[in-house]
């Protein structure tokens, strides 16, 4: 599991009075060592102070409402159908220089307290309601009787009863260390959830803590937002593998008139089913344990990465006319290799990060400059890509191939209208971002990254009903004859006409002017 903090912490309270100031700062320093999916672990997590409190961001996630509830009916399986946040080995330890000045004798001698909010309920931490700016209960504000000192000031929602939860841990006499007991917080209502350790005691300073919380939805460990993208994923191998099959029968039907670009895009087939299917057993796993296994998910991140590149290098070497005006890609073919090489990396780095790496505040910012130069290739890619469709338009107009032109034609359309489309969703992508800076359509998320992975599988069926297998190959590979002609060769003194894919010999027309210097001789 990937904590989404960044844009989406900074602004977890309203966005109206004192609310934005104090939960921009507590999510914008929120810092989570290590994550393994839904269970997110804590090692000596130091508490960062705000306004009047001290806090860690424990976690954020989309949860849907549990399917059943405690009424004996999941006795063998007690989690099955459960929805819940589960706080296990959490272990608070205050400086000894603090725990030495308290009094032995005293039940309670610092108080440290973990509230989990649905992010709709936000406005209902804190004392705004009060016109306060403060996040821990003061003498002034318990005058009233609405908060007890030392606390942090929580309003109940009066839809959900006993929500936004708090749970308490003391510090007993002078000891350093004071463990939360074993507790499971089982969740009624499906939204985005937020969890906060805090403390509201100055004197404690210097607490770190350490342990771990498990996260579960109903149906698994999967987050909320990577749920749907489970069943995705195994429609999306069964799609390839149909894909897959069609082309294999059209590829023996006719195996004496295979090209190369033929071997190229069963090779895009085959790793875009393996890479499929990977994310689908990576997710399962995922659900099915609450880690994501290491092995897989390279192997998935490797596979997507290389398929990625694959892709890529094949839509510039169709544009270029390989197999098609040309017999082979010439001096280019080291600076493609480069550029594929390249990109093979970033993205790589990109995945790798994105999949396996610590979400912290600086790993936010490491993303930045990976995804930047994923993007400036992908630029390059596509100038590329219409730069060369230009000229292989233009050297099929000047052979008057119409065949082969009107394939091209149709297959430049296709391209032209996927980057269009690209481009309105890479808009549409940074307006949902925008205007959900708390990820409050979690549910949604989804289709932003299935959307890509749709896209790709859509052009790929486009090439292959362009380029797939026929007993007529010369429609669309390379013909020696063109290049003849396009050089310009004359070759009419010999008595050869050529005209599009036929040779035809006629007789000489020598003889003719041979007939006209005769006539002039006899009449010297």
């Amino acid at each position: 599991m990937r904590f989404i903090r960044g844009s989406n912490d900074c602004e977890f309270f309203s966005y109206k009075h004192y609310q934005i100031g104090i939960l921009i700062s507590l999510l914008s320093l929120s810092v989570i060592d290590v994550v393994k999916g839904s269970i997110h672990e804590y090692k000596n997590e130091g508490f960062i102070p705000r306004f009047n409190s001290f806090f860690v961001h424990g976690g954020s996630e989309g949860m849907y409402a549990s399917k059943v509830h405690n009424n004996g009916s999941t006795k063998d399986k007690p989690i099955n159908g459960k929805s819940f946040v589960r706080f296990e080995s959490i272990i608070f330890r205050r400086p000894k220089e603090v725990a030495a000045k308290q009094n032995e004798m005293q039940q309670s001698t610092g108080l440290v307290e973990a509230i989990l909010v649905e992010v709709k309920n936000r406005d209902k931490i804190g004392g705004s309601y009060l016109n306060s700016n403060a996040i821990c209960c003061t003498p002034e504000l318990a005058n009233d009787g609405s908060c007890k000192v030392g606390e942090v000031i929580i309003r109940q929602d009066p839809d959900n009863p006993g929500w936004p939860k708090r749970i308490q841990t003391p510090f007993e006499g002078k000891k350093e260390e004071a463990k939360m007991l074993l507790q499971t917080v089982e969740i009624n209502r499906t939204g985005m959830y937020y969890l906060y350790f805090m403390l509201c005691d100055p004197q404690l300073k210097g607490t770190t803590m350490s342990g771990r919380t498990v996260w579960r939805n109903p149906n698994g460990y999967l987050p909320g937002k990577m749920t749907p993208l489970m069943p995705f994923f195994g429609f999306m191998s069964l799609t390839y593998l149909i894909l897959g099959l069609l082309w294999f029968l059209r590829f023996v039907q006719h195996w004496k008139d295979i090209i190369q670009l033929h071997y190229h895009i069963t090779m895009v087939i085959g790793l875009g089913m393996c890479e499929m299917a990977l994310w689908y057993f990576e997710y399962a796993n995922f659900n099915a344990t609450g880690s994501r296994p290491i092995g897989i998910t390279l192997w998935a991140v490797t596979f997507s990465a290389f398929k990625k590149t694959f892709s890529r290098l094949l839509l510039l070497v169709v544009s270029m006319g390989f197999g098609v005006v040309r017999p082979t890609l010439g001096g280019v073919t080291l600076k493609v290799l480069l550029l594929g090489l390249i990109y093979f990396v970033a993205s790589e780095a990109l995945e790798l990060v994105e999949n396996l790496g610590n979400i912290n505040d600086f790993s936010g910012k490491a993303r930045v400059f990976l995804v930047l130069p994923v993007a400036l290739l992908d630029s390059c890619f596509i100038l590329w890509i219409f730069s060369s469709l230009s000229k292989t338009l233009e050297k099929l107009q000047t052979r008057r191939n119409m065949g082969k032109l009107e394939l091209y034609r149709k297959f430049t359309n296709a391209l032209a209208v996927s980057v269009l489309v690209s481009v309105a969703w890479i808009g549409y992508e940074l307006y949902f971002n925008a205007s959900d800076p708390l990820s409050e359509l979690w549910q949604r998320a989804w289709i932003i990254q299935a959307f890509w992975a749709v896209l790709a599988y859509v052009l790929l069926v486009v090439i292959c009903i362009l380029w797939a297998p026929s007993r007529n190959p010369t429609r669309y590979s390379y013909s020696e004859v063109e290049d003849i002609e396009e050089d310009g060769i004359s070759l009419t003194g010999s008595g050869v006409k050529v005209s599009g894919d036929l040779i035809e010999r006629k007789p000489a027309v020598i003889t003719d002017h041979v007939f006209e210097v005769l006539e002039e001789d006899k009449r010297e």
